[in-house]
């Protein structure tokens, strides 16, 4: 299972030009989705006008080379490290998540599209990393949701009550489980192996198409909103506002963080 590209022995069955148009639709949804989501929440405007306010209530200007720096830093900090999470627990169910889903995402575009059929021999390392990115996935998030979620664990809901914000990382989660279920009941030739192919297809659908209605796009937004905060900082438009207050430590992250992934 962890060495067979499973894309790769599904071609017996479904041709190589499928699960490419497949993977390029997904790819279109979630693109079209973000920008529907950026027009109808108006969410680009929003960021602009904030940025234009904050550029003109700046009491210093910010140059280029400072402006390069800002968005290394937040690549590094907010980005790669998901430094904005104050409790400790929740920002590794955070990372484990996140970069299980970018590794299970471009190992599957890798070998659907590098090493579409068995003829093709697979690097051993793809299906490995395809593996562990959904393992990750399924650590992280399944941890978040049953024990980490701001409404489970401060509020007292329980672990089981769904909200539509819930969308992006229970669609997630399915997608990982099931991709996993699928490539072992495949390598072990299961006659269940079809079925649980079209559940991972389900939900790997509702995942990439959801993108309007769930918080898919927030990965996208959360970036460009912590370097104009940076950026608002550095040039002093936000020096005469009070300092944000930190919510007690059994919430999992600051006052106002909203309770969902």
């Amino acid at each position: 299972m962890f060495d067979t590209n499973p894309f790769a022995q599904l071609s017996a069955s479904i041709a190589p030009e499928i699960m490419q148009a497949y993977v390029i639709v997904m790819i279109a949804l979630v693109v079209g989705g973000t920008l529907f989501d950026i027009v109808h929440k108006k969410s680009a405007k929003y960021f602009f006008d904030n940025w234009r306010s904050s550029k003109s209530k700046g009491e210093k200007p910010v140059g280029g080379g400072e402006m390069v720096s800002l968005a290394v830093q937040t690549a590094l900090i907010e980005g790669v490290t998901s430094a904005e999470f104050c409790n400790q627990k929740r920002r590794i169910a955070h990372l484990l998540t996140m970069y299980g889903f970018l590794a299970y995402v471009i190992t599957t575009a890798t070998m659907v599209f590098g090493y579409p059929t068995p003829a093709t021999p697979t690097p051993t390392i793809l299906p490995q990393l395809w593996a562990i990115g959904a393992l990750m996935v399924c650590v992280g998030g399944y941890w978040f949701w049953l024990f980490i979620r701001v409404d489970v664990v401060a509020e007292g809901h329980s672990r089981f009550r769904v909200v539509r914000a819930d969308l992006f990382i229970l669609s997630l989660l399915a997608s990982a489980t099931l991709a996993l279920i699928w490539a072992y009941l495949q390598a072990n030739e299961s006659v269940w192996q079809n079925l649980f192919l079209g559940l991972y297809l389900l939900a790997t659908t509702v995942l990439f198409g959801s993108v309007p209605w769930s918080k898919f796009s927030h990965m996208f937004f959360k970036p460009a909103a912590a370097f104009e905060k940076r950026v608002s900082q550095a040039n002093g438009s936000r020096s005469n506002l009070p300092a944000p207050a930190d919510a007690p430590a059994n919430l999992g992250g600051r006052r106002g963080e909203p309770n969902n992934y």
